[in-house]
């Protein structure tokens, strides 16, 4: 009865099992369910002693040694045929065991109650004086944690699609990442100058490759709307393109707190209905965009074209090595590479990198990170442009490491 997986006993009482649902309700109430066990088997075991010792004062008078060998032969008996082998057996085959009990304890339960009941009032004042509340530490027990229930998902790769399992364990993880793990940096955003001239903004409008484009006025840090692509292009057939055009049919920017989890903004974009944020550090300067297509990518994988702008984020060489924009963020690292990067500090490899040397580095360094041998190959305006990188498989991690460690 206590062996038997909570979950599926659960699942089985919705389906309309009998047996499952007697068990359930023995089982919300334990005091019961094991004062009704304990009372039969404790009868049982204290009336074999009694017969058996009868039985031998009968047969063999008051002999100590009779006494002896009776009491070691009730013993063992007990222990094989009444305590360790059915205790065996139940604990391999708890629901097939625990459903057919259930018919027997529910009707001895009614039965026995009153005994029960008298027995447990001992049994309650006992532990109030030692101040134990089991009802309230067994509804504790009966929560799952995020992490037990990623184990759950794990171990259950037997029974889940291993696409299936990957969904399941990154929606778990959306509690965990926070908007600037996916966060696309403002130096990889395409966005219109509404100061701009009219003939640099139509040519701007029709070789872009995003629906929506943030519009900013002079500077990007002052970012005033967004404009979907196609509400502009509709317009073009009936009248001409220009910063005023841009300013009647844009919408109100939508700023994300930085640090706010992805599952929460997942809410609010539902809430709010929108598809694109701009993230704001704590000064409330821009720190760049994420987008709903963002979010579901971190749940369901990569479905969307990559802009052709951003082809080259994750350039292979012949040599198996990697061609790598420093602005390149950790967690698609470690997704597409098989890396191991750290994810508890920066959130770019080049915040990584100078975090890792604590100084602007100068292009041809090299160095080893988290098992990975890397070379910078370009620096510009303090920050890593181009990095080569060597992904080791796990097997070789350790061995990186060691030698990292020895120079």
């Amino acid at each position: 009865m206590m062996a038997i997986n909570r979950y599926r006993l659960k699942h089985l009482a919705k389906q309309g099992h009998r047996g499952a649902r007697l068990t359930v309700n023995l089982l919300d109430k334990t005091d019961r369910l094991l004062g009704v066990i304990l009372l039969g088997n404790n009868l049982l075991n204290t009336a074999s002693a009694t017969l058996v010792a009868v039985i031998i004062a009968m047969l063999f008078g008051q002999s100590e040694l009779a006494l002896l060998l009776g009491t070691i032969c009730i013993t063992f008996a007990i222990l094989i045929f009444s305590e360790i082998t059915p205790k065996v057996i139940a604990a391999a085959y708890p629901e097939r065991i625990a459903l057919f009990a259930s018919y027997i304890l529910t009707p001895l339960l009614k039965l026995l109650y009153p005994v029960v009941w008298f027995v447990n009032l001992f049994v309650t004042g006992l532990l109030l004086l030692l101040r134990l509340n089991p009802q309230k530490e067994s509804a504790a027990t009966q929560t799952i944690s995020t992490e037990e229930l990623r184990t759950i998902v794990l171990e259950g790769s037997h029974f889940i699609q291993k696409k299936h399992q990957s969904m399941l364990l990154n929606l778990l993880d959306l509690e965990t990442v926070t908007v600037d793990d996916v966060i696309v940096p403002r130096s990889q955003i395409e966005a219109i100058d509404l100061t701009a001239d009219d003939e640099t903004i139509q040519r701007q409008l029709l070789t872009c490759h995003h629906t929506r484009l943030p519009v900013y006025r002079e500077r990007m840090e002052n970012i005033v709307g967004v404009i979907h692509t196609r509400k502009v292009l509709n317009r073009i057939k009936s009248e001409p393109i220009t910063a005023v055009t841009l300013e009647k049919i844009m919408q109100q920017p939508y700023f994300i707190p930085s640090g706010t989890p992805l599952f929460t903004q997942l809410q609010l974009f539902q809430e709010n209905r929108k598809r694109i944020g701009m993230v704001v550090d704590e000064y409330g300067d821009w720190m760049g965009l994420i987008t709903l297509e963002d979010i579901l990518e971190e749940i369901i994988g990569e479905f969307t074209t990559p802009a052709p702008t951003h082809a080259s984020t994750y350039a292979r060489q012949e040599d198996g090595s990697y061609l790598i924009e420093g602005s390149a963020l950790l967690r698609d690292l470690n997704r597409k590479l098989g890396t191991q990067f750290p994810l508890d500090g920066p959130k770019t490899l080049n915040g990584l990198i100078l975090e890792y040397l604590k100084d602007i580095p100068e292009g041809g360094t090299g160095l080893n990170i988290a098992g990975n041998p890397m070379e910078i190959l370009q620096v510009k305006n303090q920050a890593v442009k181009t990095v080569k990188i060597h992904p080791y498989s796990t097997a070789t991690t350790a061995l990186s490491e060691q030698d990292s460690g020895k120079k």
